[in-house]
């Protein structure tokens, strides 16, 4: 059975083991190297180190939701709410499904959670980011009703 929840600080070692596998596959796409050192970065170091789940429970700009099958862990998803001017964004930091577990709905339903969260603390909009090659990603955001607002274009000068 399918279900998200807030995450606990029991959960550090699960979210840890799915931030590592994220940073794994990420690692093999077009930019995801610079993805994971940018902006990904902070949450991933969070994640990573002995008490980095709890300074993300304690940051009330954030929400971090795990999403489970049987009660096991197999995806983490992380927001935040942004001021831009009078008004406020959400950004959606990480969302990671297992590969096995792909396919269920645990990405929708943490997607739904996070996206909930935002809409009751006044956000107008939410962004999420897909890399390049990414064609799963960017499906599963455009059936959520995401549409492209910015694409970043990079040349590396060395």
């Amino acid at each position: 059975m399918e279900s998200v929840r807030p995450a606990l600080r029991s959960d550090s070692d699960a979210c840890a083991r799915l931030c590592s596998d994220a940073l794994r596959e990420l690692a093999h796409e077009r930019g995801g190297a610079l993805y994971t050192r940018r902006e990904t970065g902070l949450i991933a170091k969070a994640l990573l180190r002995p008490g980095g789940l709890d300074r993300l429970l304690a940051d009330r700009r954030r929400m971090t939701v795990v999403g489970q099958i049987d009660d096991v862990a197999v995806g983490i998803a992380i927001a935040r709410q942004d001021a831009v001017g009078e008004a406020s964004i959400g950004v959606l930091d990480a969302l990671y499904v297992e590969r096995e577990a792909r396919g269920v709905g645990v990405g929708r339903m943490m997607l739904d959670a996070l996206l909930s969260w935002m809409s009751v603390r006044g956000c107008l909009a939410v962004d999420a980011s897909a890399l390049p090659g990414q064609r799963e990603t960017k499906n599963f955001f455009e059936a959520a009703g995401f549409k492209a607002r910015l694409i970043t274009m990079h040349k590396e000068l060395s």
